[in-house]
């Protein structure tokens, strides 16, 4: 008689975590068995599992991550130049705590894009704020606000970011008002949040890709100094796995 008023108050109380484990602790045998110091400790632990979870999701639908990468999949055997150790070391995430970058550099289809989503999924398990962008539709986003008075709002947000994810850096030259929003967004984050750059173009040719020398110095300061390098090579993977598929 007590089980619908209990689980009626613990949904009330927000406990779904706990209801659900109550629900289904009634109607197991085993469970008849335990102390109420037990019967507690279980409930309290679906509860932490279930605010984890419910965390978690909502991380992962605020980072807008490319791809479905989660560290447990990375494949260090695909001969690219990846190196375990390193990446073992930046998935603890000590680096994000550190307020240091990334620079992940190769060809395409080596996996750059990939590896930066599985760092970002690590992230969000870490409890932590991720967004991940294309560089070039955040520019173009970031021009539009500027003209519908949406820019300040919209750098704020991107600074409060606790890892930024920039995807595909360097495809195209920039133009005055992408390296000045570049700067803004970089002036922010430094020393106080972590970036991820993936790109094609090896970091030597980034000051030119700039274009003005001295905007180029203030964006590569903030970006580049601080920052750990993976630097793939290789075959397209996804090349490679469609050869091995036909």
């Amino acid at each position: 008689m007590l089980a619908h008023p209990t689980l009626d108050q613990l949904n009330q109380l927000g406990l779904h975590g706990m209801a659900k484990a109550f629900a289904d602790l009634g109607g197991n045998d085993e469970a008849a068995g335990l102390g109420h110091a037990e019967w507690l400790a279980l409930l309290l632990d679906h509860e932490a599992t279930h605010r984890r979870d419910k965390r978690l999701a909502a991380r992962l639908r605020h980072a807008k991550l490319r791809h479905l990468a989660v560290p447990e999949d990375i494949d260090y055997r695909s001969p690219r130049g990846l190196d375990r150790r390193m990446m073992e070391s930046l998935l603890k995430g000590d680096w994000i705590g550190a307020y240091e970058n990334l620079a992940i550099i190769g060809p395409t289809g080596v996996g750059k894009s990939w590896l930066s989503c599985a760092l970002g999924h690590k992230a969000c398990r870490d409890n932590r704020s991720v967004l991940y962008t294309r560089l070039s539709k955040l520019l173009d986003e970031l021009s539009l606000a500027r003209g519908d008075g949406r820019i300040a709002s919209r750098l704020k947000s991107l600074g409060q970011v606790e890892l930024l994810i920039l995807d595909d850096w360097g495809l195209e030259p920039l133009e005055a008002n992408a390296r000045h929003h570049l700067l803004e967004i970089l002036e922010d984050r430094y020393g106080r949040r972590s970036t991820v750059v993936t790109s094609q173009v090896p970091i030597a040719k980034w000051h030119e890709l700039i274009g003005c020398p001295t905007y180029a110095d203030a964006i590569l300061d903030r970006l580049v100094h601080n920052a750990h390098r993976i630097e793939l090579s290789g075959e397209s993977m996804r090349r490679v796995s469609q050869l091995k598929a036909a």
